[in-house]
């Protein structure tokens, strides 16, 4: 059985990946179980694109309240009005930066 989490402190057999990243080593990974260590919400597509393999979160109240509250609505409004801004420290922006631009390298 394989953990899985978000974050940057790596336990042992645990893996620290992305979201994309959990969910590209779960589709990989020859393992049939997984515990998951990150909001709930993910469960869903890792079950949907793996049927076979099961998945068990570390916690059923693992939600993350921002996270809900990002609509299309919302998030067009932003985009097309200019609001919203969310600044950060220029070093978390630059590391920010590059994770975008190696998104975007991919398409």
């Amino acid at each position: 059985m394989y953990a899985l989490a978000t974050g940057d402190t790596p336990g042992r057999g645990a893996y620290i990946l992305s979201t994309e990243g959990m969910i590209r080593h779960a589709r990989q990974s020859p393992a049939r179980e997984f515990i998951v260590a990150t909001e709930i919400g993910v469960l869903h597509r890792m079950r949907k694109e793996n049927p076979e393999k099961a998945f068990y979160p570390v916690s059923e109240s693992a939600v993350c309240q921002y996270m809900k509250m990002i609509t299309l609505e919302k998030l067009y409004r932003s985009l097309r009005d200019l609001v919203y801004r969310v600044t950060v420290p220029e070093e978390i922006a630059a590391r920010a930066r590059t994770a975008i631009q190696r998104m975007l390298a991919i398409v």
